[in-house]
């Protein structure tokens, strides 16, 4: 059973070249990767890996496909995601990913796939959320996902007690994961968390509770205020995404949220949420691990860009 990678890709070469080394030591058979802005190094160390295939998306390449270069990044991710999906003839599924996302399997990804039935179609893997501030490569803590039902609101009030209530699942980023899709299948059109065949949203859909998407998407106060204002106004924390709750049960939208706590504490108030929600520390580890919602895990890194990308100067 063979599985591959799309994803479209803004970042540097030691990013990206990071997250397809990754995966094909985890046993990727094809990772398509579509560079969203120029990346000369990347491009030539991945045209140089016989299991990648890489697309520099300019203006050219959307003369070609689209006539106009879309103006946000999801449709620019869906179309490359769709168009990629069409020319995988030699994997048996396909899964869209970002950059920020690492596939950990508690056995191999292909064993996983092989076990599903063949009237399933779609395979979820649900998120977990890392810890910022440890070195994924020693020792990575994560915070696992947690299923929707009843207990759920007040096991993410008691793990975050300020802010939880505001937070899907308890987490700051998508609770909803990727998912794989078999090869073949014909009309397909991936969207960021799911995908339409023939106009029916993830057809014969099976979750992979084995198989979990590690999300790092905040791996340390840095990096989560260098993407803060991009992810306020057009990603993740955006205007038109939804409320944790219902409005009338007192619920606001994250992009709320924040809007708040700038007004009463500007940057200060956003450190104290990320050391509430995303900072590792031993109390939070002890409230995760209570709720059996603590995963550990090393990625090595390392190791893997130097089997694949050997020639690549290191990280």
């Amino acid at each position: 059973m063979t599985w591959g990678i799309v994803a479209t890709i803004k970042a540097d070469a030691p990013a990206i070249l990071r997250f397809a080394a990754y995966h094909l030591e985890q046993g990727a058979h094809r990772i398509y990767i579509y560079l969203d802005a120029p990346c000369p190094d990347a491009q030539e160390a991945l045209k140089n890996q016989p299991r990648t295939r890489v697309v520099r998306c300019d203006d050219g390449y959307w003369k070609r496909h689209n006539n106009k270069r879309p103006e946000k990044h999801q449709s620019r991710q869906t179309f490359n995601a769709t168009r990629a999906y069409k020319r995988a003839d030699d994997v048996d599924w396909l899964i869209h990913m970002d950059v920020d996302e690492f596939l950990i399997g508690e056995s191999p990804v292909c064993a996983l796939l092989d076990t599903l039935a063949p009237d399933v179609l779609c395979a979820r893997a649900r998120p977990m959320e890392l810890l910022a501030g440890g070195d994924p490569q020693t020792g990575a803590a994560f915070k696992k996902f947690i299923p929707a039902g009843r207990t759920r609101e007040k096991t993410v009030t008691a793990l975050y007690p300020e802010f939880g209530q505001h937070l899907k699942g308890g987490f700051l980023s998508h609770i909803a994961g990727k998912i794989f899709i078999r090869t073949g299948l014909g009309d397909v059109k991936f969207r960021i968390h799911n995908a339409f065949l023939d106009g029916e949203m993830n057809p014969g859909q099976q979750e992979l509770p084995q198989l979990h998407l590690a999300h790092f998407h905040a791996p340390d106060w840095d990096v989560w205020q260098k993407h803060y204002a991009y992810r306020f106004a057009q990603g993740s924390y955006r205007a038109d995404l939804g409320p944790a709750r219902a409005r009338d049960q007192g619920g606001i939208t994250v992009h709320e949220l924040f809007e708040l706590i700038e007004q009463e504490a500007g940057n200060d108030g956003l450190r104290h949420f990320f050391d509430e929600v995303c900072a590792d520390s031993p109390a939070l580890r002890a409230r995760l691990a209570a709720h059996d919602l603590l995963y550990q895990a090393r990625l090595d890194f390392d190791a893997a860009m130097a089997q694949h990308f050997p020639d690549f100067p290191n990280i």
